[in-house]
């Protein structure tokens, strides 16, 4: 069955996808949204059970770019609240201050790991990597190799899954923009604080993301734009260097729709793969060497007031799986169904297949009760119940090859006329969602005859953490 045809088709219902068919409506021009999951926002959407809401990642809206900020807080008005963050890290058996704090590191480390740490700084600076290819000589660079080792290597292994003298350079050149040792020295010693990663408060619906991009998906529908749930792409039909149709299942049925315009937020992996006919050789293979991290958050909930006053606190005992806890009700009492209760999100970094991924729902609540009372946070006894939520290729990872991958699967896509990619996976860049936002409304300038370099878009605009 052959669909009407449209002038805009945009591939995902995220914050990217959706913001970028508002746009579109708002001057008039007929959009088309498709989503293969049953529920809008992507990786920013909000999941509920037993009337517990359950952020899918732990999303603090906080933007400098104006236009955004606006928008946000149009859309949603009175339900859009300011949140006082509060964030610590939490390794074996202490919390830390995140931002560190000089006095109350060195406080929980004591006079000796201190001093050490200062001296293995001072190395560093006297006798720097000459050149920051990877993520473990930039921070060591930064901060010493003996911090290094404290506070950042278990960690940041625990979430991308491979070494650190894996991980390139500029993935903490952009997610830790402005933070060294010497920062946290100034910010405490002179009260200067320039670091440009790190924010005191932040905006937050009410019941959690989700609300916004559900108001989002009531605003496209309202004007004339239709968002089809449960709707995955297949193939992208293209010829004559552009892309004539594709192919569409909802359910049993299959069907094709035709655009003059197409905006994509699928995975790069994905979307190369589903060209038709297939994309050379060597654009297949860089699309399938592309990496991703996966997302598993195991809801609890909690029959306790309150455990700790944090939003979330960052894991780095190795011993354990876990790597983030987020205390939904710390960002708004209305998350949870009783103020007697808590609501939890017990978050694991894997990658699809391997061993945390392949556990049974069962078996990932087991662990994170387990993983939580050996942290001390709470009692077996006050978990009530559990849900295990899962997110495939979640954040695009930056290994030693993705740059050139990337390159030349740039390359092909600059010959597809009518396609243009947006957001995290459709750049494959560890963007947030103010950002996948802003390269919607620049796609679709670009539809108006715009000529928006969407690859090299602004990146003093991005606020990383």
């Amino acid at each position: 069955m052959l669909q009407e045809n449209y002038p805009v088709v945009i591939i995902g219902a995220g914050p990217a996808g959706l913001t970028a068919a508002y746009e579109l409506l708002k001057r008039g021009i007929k959009t088309l949204v498709l989503e293969k999951t049953d529920n809008v926002g992507g990786l920013s959407r909000t999941e509920t059970y037993k009337g517990f809401f359950f952020d899918i990642g732990g999303h603090r809206f906080y933007t400098k770019i104006e236009e955004v900020q606006r928008l946000w807080q149009g859309i949603l008005k009175e339900k859009f609240i300011k949140v006082v963050r509060l964030s610590r890290i939490y390794y074996r058996g202490q919390f830390f201050k995140y931002p560190l704090d000089l006095f109350n590191t060195l406080s929980n480390l004591g006079f000796v790991e201190s001093l050490l740490i200062l001296l293995s700084y001072f190395k560093a600076q006297l006798l720097p990597y000459p050149e920051e290819k990877t993520f473990e000589e930039w921070i060591i660079n930064h901060f010493g190799k003996r911090l290094y080792q404290t506070f950042f290597k278990a960690f940041t292994e625990k979430v991308w899954g491979i070494p650190c003298n894996i991980i390139q350079a500029d993935w903490a050149a952009q997610r830790i923009k402005g933070l060294s040792l010497k920062a946290v020295v100034s910010s405490a010693l002179f009260g200067t604080n320039h670091i440009q990663t790190l924010i005191n408060e932040f905006h937050y619906p009410t019941l959690g993301p989700g609300i916004m991009w559900h108001r989002f998906q009531e605003l496209v529908e309202h004007n004339g734009g239709k968002v089809h749930l449960n709707t995955e792409v297949i193939h992208l039909k293209h010829e004559n260097h552009s892309i004539r149709e594709i192919s569409v299942q909802q359910g049993k049925e299959k069907f094709e729709i035709r655009g003059k315009n197409f905006i994509s937020t699928m995975p790069l992996h994905d979307l190369i793969i589903r060209f038709d006919p297939q994309p050379p050789t060597e654009i297949v293979e860089a699309a399938h060497r592309l990496t991703y991290r996966a997302f598993i958050l195991v809801g609890l909930m909690i029959n306790r007031p309150d455990l700790f006053p944090d939003q979330w606190i960052y894991v780095h005992n190795p011993e354990v799986k876990v790597g983030r806890i987020q205390n939904f009700k710390n960002y708004s009492a209305a998350m949870v169904p009783d103020p007697d209760k808590t609501g939890l999100g017990m978050e694991y970094f894997c990658t699809e297949g391997d061993e945390i991924w392949s556990m049974s729902d069962a078996e990932l609540i087991e662990l994170a009760i387990r993983e939580l009372v050996s942290l001390e946070m709470a009692k077996i006894t006050d978990v009530e119940d559990g849900i295990v939520f899962r997110q495939p290729k979640a954040y695009p990872v930056y290994d030693s090859g993705y740059r050139e991958h990337l390159r030349v699967i740039k390359g092909f896509l600059k010959t597809v006329n009518n396609l243009q990619t947006i957001g995290r996976n459709g750049l494959h860049r560890y963007n947030n969602q103010d950002h996948s936002m802003l390269t919607a409304r620049l796609a679709v300038e670009n539809i108006l005859g715009s000529n928006h370099n969407l690859w090299e878009l602004n990146k003093h605009l991005e606020y990383h953490e």
